[in-house]
């Protein structure tokens, strides 16, 4: 029985291994998951996390719960020898193990891509995961609360300030969910008003969105202008030390909570392999998923989603390669699997080519655009098109009930703005008045 060893369970390696288990029949592969998680994130969910539209834990679906003929391993892969076909895997309480293999799918995904920025790495946080997403929305409503009870001044003014760094999709929609998020708040603190909340988006290009039209993106500007929330284009954070955001425009202000969304890279652990990379990190592939050296599939080794560089056949690729997004993961996961059970069976494989079906945008509550060609929506109905697109993509229908039923919930009862940041101290209440045996 051939050994199948996924690393990684985000997007492309969830639906690699969720499809393996249709396409497999029993006793033709032994499926190994590894990742340091037991569950997979639905990143685009986060910024509605962020906002308090969706519950955290609906956003990421179980491994062991959907993968019920997979192997599931919480451990942190540290090394892959291909030419010997094993893998070194770090397990907690245990230290170390190998693991060999007959095939090994490279599904270990991206992390946030930052510059080396005085004060960033200290400072501020990303939009990867959903424990980060969670952080950001208690750090908003943490914020309001200790504001609420200070004058007007600079420590009030440095915990509403609120700053982006990144203009692609996940910067605007995470800026757009955090205004849309204060804006509301107002109604529950009547010593702060609108003019007392400021935001700060910055891009080091000249525009935001290149997903999308020109003219779209301008739209977006002028609206979230119109909402209070100005972009900076083609300006750059010089340093964020000690909270102080300084731009290359010469503008200086503080901020308590500084997200870094302008990136992202392959995961750094693909160096500790002997599989080939590009210049920028990424597995080497062909356009059948299979890993790829010198135009030649390396046997046994397939590569999917963020971590990968996968030809796009469209041409409308960055460079030629699809961009890192959950369109591409999803779709490639589901043919790496076809591609992978065909393969053992010694059938015939098939070349990843896609259509693009656009792209979406939530821009706060019943606002968003959406564009698909010369088709453009604005608005509520993009708005729509955004929670219809997104609510039947999220896997499974256990988690698109519990999304689904959540945005219900909100409509009835309006949104939640309870904060619960002493979950980073869970023990300090009991430990302060622990009894303790006396000296």
């Amino acid at each position: 029985m051939q050994k199948i060893l996924i690393i990684g369970g985000g997007y492309a390696g969830f639906y690699t291994a969720f499809k393996l288990e249709k396409y497999l029949t029993k006793g033709e592969a032994e499926v190994t998951l590894v990742d340091p998680l037991p569950y997979m994130i639905y990143q685009p969910f986060l910024p509605e996390v962020v906002a308090g539209s969706i519950e955290a834990r609906h956003t990421v679906v179980s491994h062991r719960r959907h993968l019920k003929n997979t192997n599931i391993v919480n451990g942190k892969m540290t090394k892959i020898d291909h030419a010997a076909k094993t893998a070194t895997i770090e397990l907690a309480g245990l230290g170390e193990t190998t693991m060999s293999y007959d095939h090994v799918v490279m599904t270990a995904g991206a992390v946030s891509r930052t510059f080396p920025i005085p004060g960033v790495a200290d400072n501020a946080i990303g939009l990867k995961t959903v424990e980060e997403a969670i952080e950001i929305r208690n750090r908003i409503l943490t914020n309001f609360d200790k504001a609420a009870n200070l004058p007007a001044g600079p420590e009030r003014d440095r915990l509403l300030t609120f700053v982006v760094v990144g203009g692609g999709f996940a910067g605007i929609e995470v800026y757009a969910e955090m205004r849309n998020l204060a804006s509301y708040l107002l109604r529950y603190y009547p010593t702060l008003e609108f003019k007392d909340v400021k935001f700060h988006l910055i891009e080091a290009m000249g525009r935001i969105m290149p997903e999308v039209s020109q003219e779209t993106s301008e739209w977006v500007l002028a609206d979230l202008e119109r909402l209070g929330a100005p972009i900076h284009l083609n300006t750059q954070l010089v340093s964020a030390v000690d909270g102080v955001v300084e731009l290359s425009t010469g503008e200086k202000f503080e901020s308590d909570v500084i997200v870094w969304t302008a990136g992202v890279m392959a995961s750094p652990f693909v160096k500790n392999t002997d599989l080939p990379l590009d210049e920028r990190g990424r597995i080497m592939a062909l356009p059948t998923l299979q890993v790829n050296k010198d135009g030649v599939a390396v046997a046994g080794a397939w590569t999917a989603g963020d971590v990968s560089a996968v030809p796009d056949l469209s041409g409308g690729g960055v460079g030629g390669f699809c961009v890192p997004n959950a369109q591409h993961a999803v779709r490639q996961g589901k043919l790496l699997a076809k591609n992978l059970a065909a393969t053992i069976r010694n059938e015939g494989i098939v070349e990843y080519k896609h259509k693009n079906m656009g792209a979406v945008a939530g821009l706060g509550l019943y606002n968003g655009v959406f564009q698909s060609g010369n088709l453009v929506l604005k608005g509520f109905l993009a708005w729509c098109a955004h929670r219809g697109y997104h609510g039947l993509a999220m896997p499974t229908w256990e988690r698109k009930l519990r999304v689904m039923l959540g945005w219900l919930a909100n409509l009835l009862l309006r949104r939640d703005i309870v904060s619960i940041s002493a979950t980073k101290t869970p023990r300090a209440a009991f430990e302060t008045w622990a009894s303790r045996p006396k000296a």
